[in-house]
């Protein structure tokens, strides 16, 4: 009984919303699909349900009621689509990662390590993981790649090393290590212009509507004041927002150096492990690349997600794991139904045109303001309206386009400088939610960080980034150009 309001809670405010009369400009079906969504978000953020269960059931309502797709089979195809996202199977695949770190010892040994160097103050771990994203970042186009293959799998095996474990013990280490992780990850894909995908797709379209270009060392100058100041912040803020309950530990990196004289030297596995990672973040960098040939079996090119797939392979080809591993990796499928189920009807939100009649009617209002008040009202839509959406790459698509067009159209806003707030903007909104981006599903399923701690911490450090592109990425723009 004492969680009978949560269950009921999403079905009271979805069906309030839905009978609310449509606003102009909408059509009764768009409206009640934002009504669904509202109700999954509610759901969601007080944990009625588990997570995965409440996007199948929202995902299942609107396809149903045939609110993106009338005709029954293209409404099941729709509900399907978000199976076949590349997506959702590089943050599976990421989940598989880290099974091979754990069954190798490779994850232990790298946590061991990097607690006998950095493990005397919790705060040296915030600074160590934040570092080793950024480290990788500029040459790591995806971040979920990045941080969900790569980061993910070390970092979730350090909290295990001080007796911190998913659930009740996760607040003596694990959630402050978890969230600087995810959290430093968001500011990365901001700093460099190739640690996330979606900024060259912006930058694309920045070209053809306003002709601006931007090169690699012209978006890093033009970020790196905050950016800079974030790599500094963000373990300081998560250290006050989480709260760990082991502040210092003194005998832990003399206990990791113990630890790591007895693990003796490299395994086999540890060592075909290694090779293996080593491989996928080379793929990454150059055959996920385009204008780089890397002739692998005949082919130029190799998606992200596929180098995630190539490498799974060999790591059962190796019996580093083994497939009845996979099949029991728990948290990998519950993330996959949540992420996809959300995936879909957040995109569902931009199909049925509802992100666009949102957008254009709150742009529609600013004509009578001030070039600068206009462009950060613009940058506030644009970053914002992120908790509609599960993908950076879609926000960029349906967004972007409509937010520089409004813009062009008000007198006195200076369209370079909006722009790259804009573009700017793109690393930093993955914060905000567990599903803005790519790696924040496997975050949110770590049992580390509490369900409804997610949805604060994100809000905060969501203001706190937003307030640093207003307060110092503004001025500095308009100071340099």
């Amino acid at each position: 009984m004492g969680r009978s309001w949560r269950f009921w809670l999403p079905f009271v405010i979805g069906l309030g919303v839905y009978y609310v009369p449509t606003p102009s400009g909408l059509a009764d079906h768009q409206w009640h699909y934002f009504a669904v969504f509202l109700g999954v978000i509610v759901g969601l953020i007080f944990e009625s349900m588990p997570v995965a269960a409440v996007g199948l059931i929202g995902l299942t309502i609107a396809a149903i009621a045939g609110f993106v797709e009338k005709d029954p089979n293209k409404a099941l195809r729709w509900a399907l689509s978000g199976f076949s996202e590349s997506t959702v199977w590089l943050i599976v695949g990421a989940f598989i990662f880290s099974i091979g770190y754990r069954k190798s010892g490779l994850g232990r040994r790298i946590a061991l390590v990097l607690v006998k160097l950095l493990g005397r103050s919790t705060i040296g771990l915030g600074y160590a993981v934040t570092l080793a994203d950024a480290f990788i970042a500029p040459a790591t186009p995806s971040n979920t790649a990045r941080s969900g293959g790569t980061i993910f799998p070390i970092v979730s095996n350090i909290p295990h090393i001080y007796g911190s474990e998913p659930g009740p013990t996760a607040k003596k280490i694990g959630t402050y290590v978890m969230w600087c992780a995810f959290a430093a990850t968001a500011v990365t894909s901001s700093l460099f212009l190739t640690a996330l995908a979606p900024n060259v797709a912006a930058l694309a379209i920045a070209k053809k509507t306003i002709g601006l270009e931007v090169n690699w060392s012209q978006w890093l100058t033009g970020f790196a004041p905050l950016g800079l100041l974030l790599l500094i912040i963000v373990p300081l803020l998560a250290y006050v927002m989480c709260r760990p309950e082991i502040k210092e530990s003194p005998e832990i990196p003399v206990w990791a150096s113990s630890e790591l004289d007895r693990m003796g030297p490299l395994s086999r596995n540890e060592l075909i492990m290694s090779g293996l990672i080593l491989l996928a973040m080379f793929l990454w960098v150059t055959g996920s690349n385009p204008n780089i040939s890397l002739p692998v079996l005949g082919a130029n090119y190799i998606n992200p997600t596929m180098v995630v797939f190539v490498v799974i392979s060999l790591m059962l080809l190796t019996h580093v794991i083994e497939f009845d591993d996979i099949v029991a990796e728990k948290s990998a499928w519950e993330v996959f139904f949540y992420f996809t189920s959300l995936l879909t009807l957040a995109s569902g939100l931009n199909e049925i045109g509802f992100i666009k009649w949102f957008a254009t009617d709150v742009a529609k209002h600013l004509g009578g303001y001030s070039g600068t008040a206009s462009t950060i009202m613009l940058l506030t839509l644009f970053f914002w309206i992120h908790y509609g959406f599960s993908s950076i790459t879609s926000h960029t698509a349906a967004v972007l386009p409509v937010v520089l067009a409004v813009g062009k159209g008000i007198e006195g806003v200076d369209m370079e400088v909006l722009t790259r707030l804009c573009l700017y903007s793109l690393g930093l909104m993955g914060v905000i939610s567990p599903f803005a981006t790519g790696p924040a599903p496997m975050y949110y399923g770590s049992g580390y960080i509490g369900r409804t701690d997610f949805w604060k911490f994100g809000l905060v450090f969501g203001l706190v980034f937003y307030a640093g592109l207003i307060g110092i990425v503004y001025p500095w723009l308009l100071f340099k150009f």
